[in-house]
């Protein structure tokens, strides 16, 4: 399975990476047998997070026995040191492991402080000084804190999301860690769910050599659809490019990403579910969205109070109240026309 250099770590990982944020969804036998199988299929990059419940624990047992043959990263979104190194004793102790590959600050609204003695950042030198984290990273959604945390020198990767949706500024996140010999990992490479070809997804990130792309996978047939896929290797062919550009005209605009950053709601509204169900119905098999749970959950767009929480927290500067207004609108339009199929 082909390895890509990320950045200056020279930690040399699978082009192919494992996101370990859904397993925490599945049982315990479930999500070892699965990470397990990946390992064994090649993939030696797996992706999790202090806050991922208990993804750190199913990670750990099942990679206990071939530590020293994979990349482990993990997370902490603490924002002073006490909490980080408890943090990461923590994922040190979930992960069955003496040490973290690469140790990232889990979305920080703003850079941590270098200078800080008692803020999160001194927490990560102490710890690689220590020998728990070999190397630091971070991990966001907003353009100007990527773009800051590349220009500061102190960060060794850049977790972001990118697919083939990205904009020219997000594409320009690549570039300039290229140029600063930073790692980037790729993050939402499905645009949390919108895009349904994994092969044009696949040949899209071949594209870029230094990008690392880390793919969400619960279940047996995702493993077994990147593992073909790696095992493959396609390159980006006319008619791939041809369901790049479909895509790109059907999504363009405003859309959400669902990284849920707009949570929790105080009207108990699942937004990145709600905020995107024009798309999930036009792209994905809309039946499972037309129960009457499903539609229970939509009018809970109804009980917007219009504290507009959701929109200052949201890194892509959507107006989420009107855009959960009309996917509601959208939703009723289609479950009239689509209910009793």
């Amino acid at each position: 399975m082909e390895k890509v250099r990320l950045g200056r770590t020279e930690l040399m990982v699978t082009k192919t990476a494992f996101g370990a944020l859904p397993i925490q969804r599945i049982s315990r036998d479930e999500a070892v047998r699965l990470v397990r199988r990946a390992a064994e299929g090649g993939i030696n990059y797996f992706d999790t997070a202090n806050a991922y419940t208990d993804s750190e624990e199913k990670l750990g047992e099942a990679l206990e026995g071939v530590r020293q043959k994979v990349v482990i990263s993990t997370k902490s979104g603490g924002k002073d040191k006490k909490t980080v190194l408890s943090h990461i004793e923590q994922s040190l102790r979930a992960l069955r492991t003496d040490y973290i590959d690469l140790f990232q600050f889990h979305n920080p609204a703003a850079l941590p402080d270098i200078e800080d003695p008692d803020g999160p950042f001194a927490a990560a030198l102490e710890m690689k000084q220590k020998g728990y984290i070999r190397h630091i990273g971070i991990t966001n959604h907003r353009l100007y804190v990527a773009q800051e945390a590349i220009a500061s020198g102190n960060f060794e990767t850049l977790q972001f999301p990118f697919c083939y949706l990205t904009t020219d500024k997000e594409l320009g996140l690549v570039e300039d860690c290229a140029k600063a010999d930073m790692g980037y990992i790729a993050m939402k490479g499905l645009s949390g769910g919108l895009l349904n070809n994994a092969e044009a997804c696949y040949a899209f990130m071949r594209e870029y050599p230094n990008v690392v792309p880390i793919w969400g996978i619960q279940r047996e047939e995702e493993l077994d659809q990147w593992l073909e896929l790696s095992e493959r290797n396609p390159r980006l062919t006319p008619e791939l490019r041809a369901v790049i550009e479909a895509d790109r005209k059907d999504l363009a605009g405003s859309f959400c990403r669902a990284c849920g950053y707009c949570l929790p709601c105080a009207a108990g509204i699942d937004i990145p579910q709600a905020a995107r169900m024009s798309a999930l119905l036009r792209r994905s098999p809309y039946q499972p969205f037309l129960t009457d749970e499903w539609r229970a959950k939509m009018h809970k767009i109804e009980d917007c109070i219009h504290c507009n929480v959701c929109k200052s927290r949201c890194p892509y500067g959507l107006d989420t109240p009107n855009l959960l207004a009309e996917m509601l609108r959208d939703y009723e339009a289609f479950y009239a026309e689509h209910h009793n199929d």
